[in-house]
C-alpha cells in the first residue's frame, strides 16, 4: 500500500448540510459527538496502511486545516502525510473547482510528483468502515485501469447514485449518473450474480457506485489532461472511460451511508446509539476511527436518567433525562433538562461553574443547555447557548423553516440550532 495515494474530495459548498456547513467545510462537520466526517476516510486509509493522503476542499477550510494539522502527524522518519489542498489560483487554472474531476485536475502536478502506482479517490461525507487493501489488490489482480467500489441498492434510493451494469467477470459495461424514469428502469439488473439470495436480489435490483474509485496513476493523469471539458467523475469521466479502458467493479458487503443531507446526517447519528448491534459502531479494536487527541476529564453525572445514549468526554450533566441521544464533548446540561432523539455537539471550550453562575446573575445565557429545557428530534451545533425553559420540539411539524437570524433552521422536519447561536429563555420552537 506504500504505492497508493489517497485523494479525499471535500465537496463544494455543502449546501445540503447547511447550516452545519455555514462556518466549516463539509469534511469538518462533527459526527458522533467527538469525531469529524474527515476522520472516517482518513482512518480507513491509516487502517489500510495507506499513509499518503490529500484532502481537496475550497470552502471554509480553516477548521479543517487546524483539525488535520493537530491530528494526523506521522513520524518524521515516515513518508506519510495527510494534507489539505484548498482551491487556489494556479498556472493550470484560476477558477474554483468545477466538479470532482476538475478538483483533482487542478492538483495533477502534486499527483504526478508523488511516487505511486495507483490513486484512490474517496468522498469526505460517507460513513463506513472499509479495508481498502482487498479492493486495491483486486484492482491490480484484474489489471484494471479503473476500479469502482459498488453496493446493491433498492429502487427508492437508486436515482440518487451513479448506477452501473457489469458482465460476468465484474467488468463495468455501462455507467449512468443518477438516472430517472425509463433510464433508471434500464439500469436494473439481477443482483443475485453478486451473491445475493433471491429475496435480497428482488429488494436491491440496482448496483450503485459508492463514489470510491481506484485509478492507475497514469490513466488518471491522461484522462484528466486529454478531456479538460470533463469536470465530474460520475457524470462525465467514468461513462466515457468504460468505452476505452478496462473498468472493473468491487462489491462492498458492509454498512455504507452517504450523509450529505441533514436528514441522512441526523439518522446516521441516531443509529449509532442503538444497542447492542448498531448499523455502524465506533467500538472496533482492530479498525478504530481516529480523531484529535484531547486531554479532557471524565463526565460528571449527578442523578440523571440516561437511556440508550452516548456521552463524550468532559460533560457535566445534572438531574437530566436523556434518551436515545448523543451528547458531545464539554456539554453542560442543567437540572430538569429533557433530551430525546437528539444530537448535542457540545462545545469547543470550557467555562467554569462560577463563571456560568456569574453570567446567569447578569442575565446572560452561558454555553450549554439551561434548566428545564426540552429538546427532541434536533441537532444542537457547537457552542450553542440554550436558555432556561426552552422547548425545541418542532411542535407544529414544520418540514422546512426557521431563520438564521433566530439561530436555527428546520430541515426535513429536524430543528438545527446553529453554531454559536443564542436561544433565549422560554423560547418555543
Amino acid at each position: 500500500m506504500q504505492r497508493v495515494l489517497a485523494v479525499i474530495l471535500g465537496g463544494g459548498r455543502g449546501t445540503r448540510l447547511i447550516p452545519l456547513t455555514k462556518l466549516r467545510a463539509k469534511p469538518a462537520v462533527p459526527i458522533a459527538g467527538k469525531y469529524r466526517l474527515i476522520d472516517i476516510p482518513v482512518s480507513n486509509c491509516i487502517n489500510s496502511n495507506i499513509k499518503k493522503v490529500y484532502v481537496l476542499t475550497q470552502f471554509n477550510s480553516a477548521s479543517l486545516n487546524r483539525h488535520i494539522g493537530i491530528t494526523y502527524n506521522f513520524s518524521p522518519f515516515s513518508a506519510g502525510f495527510v494534507e489539505v489542498l484548498a482551491a487556489q489560483q494556479t498556472p493550470i487554472g484560476e477558477d474554483w473547482f468545477q466538479g470532482t474531476a476538475d478538483a483533482v485536475r487542478k492538483y495533477l502536478v502534486m499527483i504526478e510528483e508523488t511516487d505511486v502506482d495507483d490513486v484512490l479517490i474517496l468522498s469526505g461525507d460517507h460513513l463506513y468502515r472499509m479495508d481498502y487493501r482487498p479492493y486495491i489488490e483486486l484492482h491490480r489482480k484484474k489489471k484494471a485501469d479503473i476500479t469502482i467500489s459498488v453496493i446493491p441498492v433498492e429502487k427508492s434510493k437508486a436515482s440518487s447514485f451513479g448506477l452501473v451494469k457489469i458482465d460476468d467477470e465484474g467488468r463495468v459495461v455501462k455507467f449512468a449518473e443518477k438516472p430517472t424514469g425509463e433510464k433508471l428502469n434500464k439500469m436494473a439488473v439481477d443482483t443475485s450474480s453478486l451473491g445475493l439470495d433471491k429475496k435480497e436480489a428482488a429488494r436491491f435490483p440496482y448496483i450503485a457506485s459508492m463514489g470510491i474509485y481506484v485509478f492507475k496513476k497514469q490513466v488518471l493523469i491522461d484522462l484528466l489532461k486529454k478531456n479538460r471539458a470533463q469536470d465530474d467523475f460520475g457524470k462525465q469521466v467514468l461513462p466515457s472511460a468504460i468505452n476505452h479502458f478496462q473498468v472493473q467493479s468491487y462489491l462492498f458487503h458492509d454498512y455504507w451511508e452517504d450523509i450529505g443531507t441533514i436528514e441522512a446526517f441526523y439518522h446516521a447519528n441516531m443509529a449509532l446509539v442503538k444497542y447492542p448491534n448498531p448499523s455502524f459502531s465506533f467500538y472496533h479494536p482492530e479498525s478504530p476511527i481516529y480523531t484529535h487527541q484531547r486531554f479532557l476529564p471524565p463526565c460528571k453525572l449527578v442523578n440523571n436518567e440516561i437511556v440508550e445514549s452516548m456521552l463524550c468526554e468532559g460533560c457535566v450533566i445534572e438531574r437530566a433525562t436523556i434518551r436515545r441521544s448523543i451528547i458531545g464533548i464539554r456539554s453542560i446540561i442543567s437540572e430538569g433538562v429533557v433530551i430525546e432523539d437528539s444530537l448535542i455537539m457540545g462545545s469547543d471550550f470550557f467555562k467554569p461553574h462560577d463563571k456560568r453562575m456569574e453570567d446567569l446573575s447578569k442575565g446572560k445565557i452561558p454555553i450549554g443547555i439551561g434548566r428545564n429545557s426540552v429538546i427532541k428530534n434536533a441537532i444542537i451545533d457547537k457552542n450553542a447557548r440554550i436558555g432556561q425553559n426552552v422547548r425545541i420540539v418542532n411542535q407544529d411539524g414544520v418540514q422546512e423553516g426557521g431563520n438564521e437570524k433566530d439561530g436555527f433552521l428546520i430541515r426535513d422536519g429536524i430543528v438545527v440550532v446553529m453554531k454559536n447561536a443564542v436561544i433565549k429563555d422560554n423560547t418555543i420552537i
